[in-house]
């Protein structure tokens, strides 16, 4: 493992991209890469943790997603299943910190149900914490946040001058975590995808022609590397 650099991201989100074309490069189908990718999201937490990254966030099922074939979602459904019963245990066992951000209710009731008892079950640890979206849209977040922000302004709570970016922040999904500081995308496309548009407005982004599925550790510490090189200025000299 390379040096621990000084200047380490508290909060970084992935974009895990390129499952599907690294299953049809491989001659195989594409829920293929779509497994082969939740194996990766283990190893590339258990090595964040390692690193001493306080939060993750796994941009794991946009809101977009729901539009690509039944067969398709239901593969990706049956795998946070999967996911939630193997995977998530172990993360509870390891005292880590599990939420879930985005439009929960458009998946089946009982993984909904259970989705909110994780959050509860782990609500109190805080060495760790990985934050999956799932069905997620940050314009449809922003879109939510406008609302609660009009309604307790219709309910009096404050005035339209008392608007300010506590506020805004205070109404999105997100307003329990730090502003990401490194947004990493696999697979070579680069383009954020709708994805933590409010809260990454001074991320750094890093992109790699690496497909998700063969992302390791190794790839990690060296966006994490190229992160600690970095100059985060923030709008100033």
């Amino acid at each position: 493992m390379t040096e621990q650099p000084q200047n380490l991201p508290v909060h970084i989100g992935f974009i895990m991209d390129g499952n599907g074309r690294w299953a049809t490069e491989q001659g195989l189908p594409r829920s293929a890469g779509h497994k082969k990718g939740a194996e990766v999201v283990r190893t590339v937490l258990e090595h964040a943790k390692k690193r001493g990254i306080k939060v993750v966030t796994l941009f794991a099922f946009s809101a977009e997603n729901w539009k690509r074939p039944k067969s398709e979602v239901d593969t990706l459904i049956k795998l946070f299943r999967q996911y939630m019963d193997e995977d998530i245990r172990e993360l509870q066992k390891q005292k880590v910190r599990v939420t879930f951000i985005g439009d929960r209710e458009k998946f089946p009731a009982d993984m909904s149900a259970r989705m909110t008892e994780i959050e509860r079950e782990t609500a109190a640890y805080t060495d760790f914490h990985v934050v999956l979206a799932l069905s997620y849209g940050a314009r449809d977040d922003l879109i939510a946040a406008i609302k609660k922000i009009a309604s307790d302004i219709l309910d009096r709570k404050y005035l339209i001058s008392g608007i300010d970016e506590t506020k805004v922040r205070d109404a999105l999904s997100t307003h329990d975590l730090p502003y990401p500081d490194l947004i990493i995308r696999t697979s070579g496309e680069q383009r954020i995808s709708n994805f933590l548009l409010w809260e990454m407005a001074y991320a750094e982004l890093y992109f790699t022609p690496i497909y998700w599925p063969d992302f390791n550790e190794h790839d990690l510490d060296d966006a994490i590397d190229a992160y600690s090189r970095r100059n985060r200025r923030f709008g100033k000299l």
